[in-house]
């Protein structure tokens, strides 16, 4: 085998990939199509299992660091720490996977091809699965994308850490319960606008290796099996080199849901045609079949194999040496690791409300809490779905012990189950509310610990009860959780409502002025969630994640959950006020946030004649010189934070773009952002730049234009509505800028 050129290191991974394929018969190849590919002894390839997890830590194989949910990552507004949280991933993958090798184990769970991130826009509150995504933004979610798989694949030049895989591309966010059947119709410019950006981003960016399909149709075609996205999008318009899977047993979608094929060759002769290479399943062994009935020419899956093995070479797979073969076992959720995470969690819980600054507590005036609740000492509640196995979790019911210390006595009641209406089988309803009722009368104070948990929000078949395969029905809290609420609160006694769950709730009777003095989403905060929390009643530090969903307030002011438009949804294009809006977040200090910005030709810099400085504490207001925007430009902003405010905290400088004269524009959009981590009295500047393509809109051609007319740029620590205004008391800043002539400034 010495001699092969596929063992050639001074090829190229192509080079070497398709001198492996010549090899291999028609049979070998075929069965290196499917996500659990076979051993090739006379070759020298292992065997190889594709499907691995990593969507926020190595998931299902064992132990390693569970950091929160990915919506819980994005709360944290920070694209430097979402790198350094996935290269932690990567690093324990690689662990785990020398591990593996060492002891021949090349089961599922076992490779360096992590499925993840998700990078659908979690468009609808009622999805299932939209805690696994980075919300509802177009810009954040490819902004955390692309960092998020720089730190999975790594930046050695050579070799992948770890292969990326972004999903579901490309119109993907339930209902889960027709999934296999559903077309989701949406319009080019919805495309362009909402649904594509993150993926464009990750395969143009961050040159993700792998890219899968989803289960439903757009706009007709099978995503697994679909020309328009496969082919014409993603590998001639955007140049995407790397493999394409299939979601897992798609592809028999196609005849047994869909129906736009007939039998199993037809589908995955429509599959591999158009650009699926791996099948996550085992349909793809009729491929032979589709080859003898020229169905799929032998070329093609040549193609497809080189193209797996190519990023199986990536990884180093073929080779002796790599940089990653020495990463030890011992790191895997090691101190330091949990340290980060302990810093993930603390980081992303969203503080709602804190009437009269009731937040933090003090312990020497606080003798007795109460902890009540469902989710309160609840390990499902602290993870989400897709997660691995931690060495340690703490619940919040055991966090707030720790940080109350051995001077406050805790009491805690389950209070009711987390949607059952009694938790005993043979019990009468409401068997923990009496229970729950003396803990309250025998507190000072009361930490309610209510939301979902992945059990009743997640992917269907994984979730099970009475709430629609994994879809929520309503926004309301599950069960009998409302009303133990109300009752508790009715006892006199302050509460404080913290909510686990990987998506919103219409908390509204909470946020009301004579109910609950404080609220915190906590999310799905991970295995150290509970300290977190608890540390945070106590004001070991503060609170500073940020929505990166909206909160709505019922369900009857979005449009249907099967409605693929983007019309009335998201904070782009709502019509209704917010309960807690996209980007909002409390914190325990005060910060101030003043901004000036340049007008400048990209290619030669700042034009100084163009510059608009903002005052500190400026109330919104438009700039009275004109700045011209062209297809050159960019414009660069300087922000200036300040920490006013008696604690040390973080805070999201936060940049929204509105196009003022041009029909049917969103509201305005996130194009900017940066997380500054100021001390208390503490001042800093940062500057974020933005070029043409921030002001452009897409028209249905795939064009993306800036209009001649007025643009409105906003720079603060929220978005532009006046809720926002009402909850934090701060208004962005506002610039006006120019456009004298419409320009393509991208195209898709």
């Amino acid at each position: 085998m010495g001699d092969q050129a596929y063992l050639n290191e001074s090829l190229t991974f192509e080079e070497r990939a398709k001198a492996l394929v010549a090899e291999m018969t028609l049979e070998e190849k075929v069965f290196q199509t499917l996500h659990g590919a076979k051993e090739i002894k006379r070759l020298g390839v292992k065997a190889y299992n594709y499907w691995n997890e990593a969507l926020h830590g190595v998931a299902r194989a064992g132990v390693a660091t569970v950091f929160p949910q990915a919506i819980g990552l994005a709360a944290i507004f920070d694209e430097d720490f979402m790198e350094e949280v996935a290269d932690v991933i990567s690093t324990e993958g690689r662990a785990k996977f020398n591990a593996q090798q060492k002891y021949s184990d090349y089961d599922i769970y076992k490779g360096l091809t992590f499925w993840s991130p998700n990078v659908n826009i979690f468009r609808d509150p009622r999805w299932g699965r939209g805690h696994e995504t980075y919300g509802e933004d177009p810009y954040l979610t490819s902004r955390l994308g692309v960092r998020f798989i720089g730190g999975i694949q790594g930046h050695d030049g050579k070799y992948l850490k770890a292969a990326a895989c972004a999903k579901h591309f490309a119109v993907h966010s339930g209902p889960e319960g027709i999934r296999h059947s559903f077309n989701a119709e949406a319009t080019k410019q919805d495309m362009y606008e909402t649904y594509l950006p993150a993926f464009k981003a990750c395969v143009k960016e961050a040159d993700v290796e792998v890219v899968m399909g989803a289960y439903n149709r757009t706009n007709g075609e099978p995503c697994c099996g679909s020309k328009t996205l496969l082919l014409d999008i993603l590998r001639k318009a955007w140049g995407f080199t790397g493999h394409v899977t299939s979601d897992c047993w798609a592809i028999k979608d196609f005849h047994e849901f869909h129906m736009v094929t007939k039998t199993p060759v037809e589908s995955v002769s429509l599959a591999m045609n158009n650009g699926c290479d791996l099948n996550c399943g085992n349909i793809f062994g009729n491929l032979l079949q589709a080859v003898r009935d020229g169905m799929v020419a032998e070329e093609t899956i040549d193609g497809a194999v080189t193209r797996l093995m190519v990023t199986r070479m990536k990884l180093g797979l073929f080779d002796k040496e790599i940089p990653f073969s020495d990463i030890p076992y011992e790191v895997c959720d090691c101190a330091e690791h949990r340290a980060i995470n302990l810093s993930a969690a603390k980081r992303c819980l969203t503080m709602l409300k804190n009437k009269d600054s009731f937040l933090p507590l003090d312990k020497n005036k606080v003798r007795s809490i109460g902890v009540i609740g469902p989710n309160a000492d609840s390990r499902a509640a602290l993870v989400g779905n897709y997660e691995g196995t931690a060495s340690e979790y703490v619940t919040v019911l055991e966090g707030i012990r720790e940080a109350a210390g051995d001077e406050v006595r805790v009491f805690y009641s389950q209070g009711c189950h987390l949607y059952k209406d009694r938790i005993s089988g043979l019990a009468m309803a409401d068997d923990r509310l009496a229970e729950a009722k003396a803990v309250a009368d025998a507190s000072d104070v009361v930490v309610m610990c209510l939301g979902l948990d992945a059990t009743i929000e997640g992917e269907e078949g994984d979730a099970g009860n009475e709430f629609g395969s994994g879809d929520k029905l309503s926004l309301g809290l599950p069960g009998k959780q409302q009303q133990l609420l109300e009752a508790v609160v009715a006892c006199g006694k302050p509460v404080i409502l913290v909510l686990l769950a990987g998506s919103a709730l219409a908390v509204t009777w909470a946020d009301g002025q004579d109910s609950v003095p404080a609220i915190v989403q906590g999310w799905y905060p991970g295995a150290q969630g509970g300290r977190a929390i608890g540390q945070l009643l106590f004001g070991a530090y503060s609170p500073e994640g940020k929505l990166p969903v909206t909160f709505y307030r019922t369900t009857e002011e979005l449009p249907e959950f099967t409605d693929y438009s983007m019309k009335g949804r998201t904070y782009r294009y709502m019509e209704q006020e917010a309960l807690y809006p996209f980007g909002f977040g409390l914190s325990y200090t005060k910060f101030v946030c003043s901004a000036k910005i340049e007008v400048c030709d990209a290619n030669t810099g700042a034009d100084d004649m163009d510059m608009q400085v903002g005052q500190m504490n400026s109330e919104a207001q438009s700039s009275a010189d004109e700045h011209v925007i062209a297809a050159g430009s960019i414009v660069k902003i300087t922000a200036s934070l300040t920490n006013i405010g008696s604690y040390d905290g973080a805070e999201t400088v936060q940049v929204y773009v509105k196009a003022k004269d041009v029909p049917g524009a969103p509201k305005y959009q996130l194009k900017g952002l940066k997380k500054l981590t100021l001390a208390a009295g503490e001042h800093r500047e940062t500057e974020i730049v933005l070029d043409m393509r921030a002001f452009g809109l897409f028209t249905e051609e795939g064009e993306k234009l800036i209009y001649p007319g007025e643009y409105e740029i906003y720079v603060g620590t929220c978005q532009p509505d006046e809720r926002s205004a009402a909850l934090t008391g701060n208004k962005p800043q506002v610039f006006t800028v120019t456009c004298k002539e419409r320009a393509v400034v991208e195209t898709i």
